[in-house]
C-alpha cells in the first residue's frame, strides 16, 4: 500500500506565502487540467516547482508519481535543484521525474523494448549527418556540406511532424518550407536514411519517442504500467511542443486530466523545427473544464525594457501584456552605423564602459540573428580586450583544459585527506594550479585566456557552492559537477556572451545588445510568408525580454566600409525609433565615391566598385586576372561552391586593376569585407605582390 504522508501547516505556508497572488493560483491548482500562459520574467518555473512541492507536501499526489517533462536538461536540473531547496529533501526530490521529453522517453523505453519489442534497445545516434550522407548516396545524390546540413534538418522535422516520406512534399506545400533538394528527391533520402539506420542497428532521438508512443499504445500491459506509475504531469515551455512530443504525452496521459501545461505563445520561436503553440493555445477547447491561470508581473525587467517588450507585439492577439515590478532604469538605446565593423567597434567599447561602471562581463550578451554574425563582434571584442564566449559553440564540458579540471579534481577527490585544512574552494585553487589555473588572468586575448576562462569559472563554481553550503567538501563539489556534466549545465564563464537570438531563449542578462537588426537579416530574408514574419518577430521580443536593465538596438547601413549603404533598420523598429532623440530613420547620405582616373562622382555600382567611370580607360593587369579566375576556380571547388561566392568578376577586375598590396588597400574595394579578408586575403596579396616583381 502507498502511504502518503502531510507536511506540518508551516512548511506549505512557506511554499505558499513566497508566490504572488497569480503564481499562488497555480500551486494551489492541485487538480484537473491546468493552462498557465506564463510572460517572460514572471516567474513560470517558481510558480510550477512550488506547485510540485505543495502537492507532495500537502499528500496529495506521491513524489513518485509526478514526471515534470521540460526542454532541455539544464532545466530539468534547475528544477530538481529548486524542488531540494523547497524541502522535500533529497528522497522525496529525487523521485519526483524531472527530465526532458527524450530523456523520460528512454527511461521506459530501456524498460519496455525487452518485452514489446525484443531484443536490446539499439544503440543511440547521436548525429543524423554522417547517416543521411550515407542515404544520399545510396540515392545518387551528391550534397555538399550545407545541403547536407539542411538535408539533415528536413529529414529531422519530417518525423517530429509525424509526415511519412511519402507525405513529404505536400507537408513541404503546406508549411512553405524551403528543403534543399527537389521535395522528391527529400523523401528518397529520408526513406533511404530509415533503411541505413536499420542496417547500422542505431535508432535517432525521433525514433525514442515514436517507439515509447507505440510501446504503449500497442500493448495494454504496458500503457497501465506506465499510466499506473506516472499519474500526475507538468509540461512546461508547452508552446514548444511539436507533433511527435505531443503524440508521446497523448500516450502518457491516457485519459486522465491531472496535467499542467506552462508556455507562452510569443516566444514560439522554433516552429521550423515542428514547434507549435496550437497545443497551448488550443488547451481550453480540449479540455473545457481547465483553470487558467495568467502571469503577467515581470520580475526581471525594467519598466523601460517592458514596455518595449510590449509595444514590439502590440498587434498580437495572442501576447501577454507584462507588468514590470522592477524599479525604472535607463531608457532603450537606439544608434545606426555606416556599416558593420563600426557597429562591432561601438558595442565593444559600449561594452567596455559597462564593465568599467560596475557590470560583470558575464552579465553582458550580444545577440544576432544568425551565428555568422558572430565573427565580427568576436574580433572587435578581442581588440578591445574583453573577454568573450560564444553560445552555440564548443560546449563548456567538452573543452580540453575543463575535461581536464574534471579528471584531476576526481583524483583529488579520491585521495584519503583530498582537503586537508584546506576549504574546499581553497582545494579546488589547488588542484586547478597544476592545471594552469592562477590568480590573475594573462593578459590580453587568446588561447590562454580562453583556458584560464574555463578554469575560472569553475573556481567561481566552488565559491559559490560553499557560500550556499559550506558543508560541501572536494568529494562532494566533484559529485555535483558530474551531474552537471550529465546534464550540460555549464558554470558561469566571466566574458561577454555572443549568441544567436535562438540560442538566448530561457537565458537573461543585466544588458543585452540587439545587433544587425536591418531588414533581410531581422526578419531574416527567406521569411516571406505572414507566419514567417510573424515568428521573426517574436524571435526579437525573445532578445528583448532577455534584459533586466541596459537595452540596445543597432543596424549598419552597409555592410562593409565604403560599401553601399542600401539597407533600413528592421521593419519591425518602426514606430519604437520614430521621434526617439539621434536616430536618423533614414539611410545616412554617403559621400561620392570618385574615378580615380578622372575625379567624376561615380553613380552606377559597377563603376564605384571599380572605382572608375566605365568610359575611363582600364589599367588592368590582364595577366594577373587570368591568374586570379584560375586561384579562385581552384577555391570554389575545393569548397564545393560556386565560384562568384568567392569573389565576382567585377570585384577581381578591381583587384587586377588596383593591385593593392596591403589589408587596407584590398579591404577598401568594393566586394571585399572583413570575413572574406581573413579567408582569402593572403592569398589576393601573394598573387596582387608577383605581379609587381
Amino acid at each position: 500500500m502507498l502511504i502518503v504522508t502531510t507536511a506540518p501547516a508551516q512548511d506549505l505556508d512557506r511554499v505558499l506565502d513566497a508566490l504572488d497572488p497569480e503564481q499562488r493560483a497555480v500551486a494551489e491548482a492541485l487538480r484537473g487540467p491546468v493552462c498557465v500562459l506564463a510572460g517572460a520574467g514572471t516567474g513560470k518555473t517558481r510558480a510550477i516547482t512550488h506547485r510540485i512541492a505543495h502537492a507532495v507536501l500537502s499528500g496529495t499526489v506521491p513524489p513518485g508519481q509526478i514526471l515534470a517533462v521540460t526542454f532541455t536538461a539544464r532545466a530539468a536540473a534547475e528544477m530538481r535543484a529548486r524542488l531540494h531547496a523547497l524541502g522535500l529533501g533529497a528522497s522525496a526530490a529525487g523521485l519526483v521525474q524531472a527530465r526532458t521529453f527524450h530523456a523520460a522517453a528512454l527511461r521506459q523505453l530501456s524498460y519496455f523494448h525487452p518485452r514489446v519489442i525484443g531484443g536490446p534497445l539499439p544503440r543511440l545516434l547521436e548525429s543524423k549527418a554522417r547517416l543521411v550522407q550515407i542515404a544520399a548516396g545510396r540515392c545518387r545524390l551528391t550534397v555538399d556540406r550545407v545541403t547536407l546540413r539542411d538535408l539533415t534538418a528536413e529529414v529531422e522535422w519530417a518525423k517530429a511532424m509525424l509526415v511519412p516520406a511519402e507525405g513529404y512534399a505536400d507537408a513541404a506545400v503546406k508549411y512553405a518550407r524551403r528543403p534543399p533538394l527537389d521535395p522528391s528527391d527529400v523523401a528518397r533520402v529520408a526513406t533511404a536514411y530509415e533503411e541505413v539506420k536499420s542496417d547500422e542497428g542505431v535508432c535517432d532521438f525521433e525514433d525514442v519517442l515514436l517507439l515509447t508512443a507505440a510501446a504503449i499504445e500497442s500493448s495494454a500491459d504496458v500503457a497501465g504500467e506506465v499510466r499506473e506509475r506516472y499519474r500526475w504531469f507538468v509540461v512546461d515551455e508547452y508552446q514548444d511542443v511539436n507533433p511527435l512530443q505531443q503524440r508521446l504525452l497523448d500516450a502518457w496521459l491516457g485519459d486522465r486530466t491531472d496535467i499542467c501545461v506552462v508556455g507562452d505563445a510569443s516566444q514560439t520561436i522554433y516552429s521550423f523545427t515542428g514547434a507549435t503553440p496550437a497545443y497551448l493555445l488550443d488547451f481550453r477547447r480540449r479540455f473545457p473544464t481547465a483553470s487558467v491561470v495568467r502571469l503577467v508581473r515581470d520580475y526581471r525587467s525594467t519598466p523601460e525594457v517592458v514596455t518595449l517588450a510590449n509595444r514590439l507585439l502590440a498587434a498580437s492577439a495572442e501576447r501577454l501584456e507584462l507588468i514590470a515590478q522592477q524599479p525604472p532604469g535607463p531608457a532603450p538605446a537606439y544608434a545606426g552605423y555606416p556599416d558593420e565593423p563600426a557597429e562591432a567597434v561601438a558595442v565593444a567599447r559600449r561594452c567596455r564602459q559597462l564593465i568599467d561602471s560596475g557590470v560583470t562581463a558575464s552579465e553582458i550578451a550580444v545577440l544576432f540573428r544568425t551565428n555568422a554574425q558572430s565573427e565580427i563582434y568576436e574580433q572587435a571584442l578581442a581588440d578591445a580586450d574583453i573577454p568573450y564566449v560564444v553560445r552555440g559553440g564548443e560546449r563548456f564540458f567538452d573543452r580540453a583544459e575543463v575535461r581536464e579540471a574534471v579528471r584531476l579534481l576526481r583524483g583529488a577527490a579520491r585521495s584519503s585527506d583530498s582537503s586537508g585544512p584546506m576549504s574546499m574552494p581553497d582545494a579546488v585553487r589547488h588542484v586547478l594550479a597544476t592545471a594552469g589555473w592562477t590568480d590573475e588572468p594573462p593578459p590580453g586575448p587568446g588561447a590562454k585566456r580562453e583556458r584560464w576562462d574555463g578554469l575560472a569559472a569553475i573556481v567561481r563554481l566552488a565559491v559559490d557552492v560553499a557560500t550556499t553550503d559550506a558543508s560541501v567538501d572536494l568529494p562532494g563539489f566533484v559529485a555535483l559537477l558530474a551531474e552537471r556534466v550529465s546534464a550540460q549545465h555549464p558554470p558561469t564563464v566571466d566574458g561577454v556572451t555572443l549568441a544567436s537570438l535562438h540560442a538566448a531563449k530561457g537565458l537573461e542578462w543585466d544588458a543585452v545588445f540587439l545587433v544587425g537588426l536591418v531588414d533581410g537579416t531581422v526578419p531574416i530574408a527567406h521569411a516571406t510568408t505572414t507566419v514567417q514574419i510573424d515568428e521573426e518577430r517574436r524571435l526579437l521580443y525573445v532578445g528583448v525580454t532577455r534584459a533586466r536593465r541596459h537595452i540596445s538596438l543597432s543596424w549598419a547601413y552597409a555592410r562593409a566600409p565604403g560599401g553601399r549603404a542600401s539597407r533600413s533598420p528592421s521593419r519591425f523598429l518602426d514606430g519604437l525609433i520614430d521621434g526617439v532623440p539621434h536616430v536618423e530613420r533614414k539611410r545616412p547620405r554617403r559621400a561620392h565615391a570618385r574615378c580615380r582616373v578622372c575625379g567624376k562622382p561615380l553613380q552606377a555600382a559597377v563603376d564605384i566598385k571599380l572605382a572608375r567611370c566605365s568610359t575611363c580607360p582600364s589599367d588592368i593587369d590582364d595577366a594577373l586576372f587570368e591568374q586570379l579566375r584560375t586561384w579562385r576556380k581552384e577555391r570554389a571547388t575545393a569548397a564545393g561552391k560556386p565560384a562568384f561566392t568567392v569573389f565576382t568578376d567585377a570585384t577581381l577586375t578591381a583587384i587586377a586593376e588596383q593591385r593593392p598590396t596591403t589589408r587596407e588597400t584590398l579591404l577598401a574595394i568594393s566586394g571585399v569585407g572583413p570575413a572574406k579578408f581573413r579567408e582569402y586575403g593572403e592569398d589576393v596579396l601573394t598573387l596582387c605582390g608577383n605581379s609587381r616583381k
